[in-house]
């Protein structure tokens, strides 16, 4: 068997702790965006917000820090502020330009899922000279449902023109596992700031230690 090529028809990444190391300055930001509004960051709000967006990441907000937060207002702020960081430029995670030119030497489509706003993805691919790796970009925008709701990976697939049993879902977040997983598509975890738990391990399909171990396992076949 060589490698991916027999099984995955495309692979669909996300971007924020998977592709780039952003995850740190996104945690960086609660502190100051909050106190913007008059509140303190509560505990473990950047573990419970990771891999949402829209009306789930709001919700959670609400819950977690005041039912009154103007959360539209609250995001164009935070988010105002991770830019500015990130224009500073942003570092690749371990192993991704040797999987990207492993499935690009194969033709292999690939994508880009993420929470980000378009040109937050668009920003951070430039910055990592990754543009023309990827055949589409769906932000949290194009889709009904954020992560954990598989929406924004069966859109990238549709796009691919793939099927989700045939299509590779690369995560580091627990509710990005959940949607890939919810979506039936083949998906591995790569942990960047959360460890899985028995829950997470449960329903991803391979848990690996970086993108260079998912490229070596694709390569001798054994990502199954």
């Amino acid at each position: 068997m060589e490698g991916v090529r027999h099984m995955f028809d495309g692979v669909i990444f996300d971007m924020d702790g998977l592709m780039v190391d952003t995850e740190p300055v996104w945690m960086k930001c609660w502190e100051p965006a909050l106190a913007h509004f008059g509140h303190a960051a509560p505990p473990g709000i950047a573990d419970a917000v990771r891999g949402s967006s829209g009306d789930a990441a709001a919700r959670i907000l609400r819950e977690m820090v005041s039912p009154q937060l103007d959360t539209k207002a609250f995001w164009e702020y935070f988010s105002s502020l991770a830019e500015q960081a990130f224009a500073q430029g942003v570092e690749k995670k371990p192993g991704l330009d040797e999987l990207l030119a492993y499935l690009g030497e194969r033709n292999v489509p690939c994508a880009v899922a993420s929470s980000s706003s378009r040109r937050g993805i668009e920003s951070n691919l430039r910055s990592i000279g990754a543009t023309d790796r990827f055949q589409a970009i769906v932000p949290s925008s194009d889709v009904s449902h954020a992560k954990p709701a598989p929406d924004i990976f069966l859109e990238a697939a549709r796009r691919l023109g793939t099927k989700p049993s045939r299509t590779m879902v690369l995560e580091d977040s627990f509710n990005g596992v959940r949607a890939g997983a919810a979506g039936g598509f083949f998906t591995v975890m790569v942990p960047d700031l959360a460890c899985p738990d028995d829950e997470i391990r449960s329903v991803a399909s391979r848990v690996c230690a970086s993108l260079l171990e998912v490229r070596d396992l694709l390569a001798r076949g054994e990502m199954v």
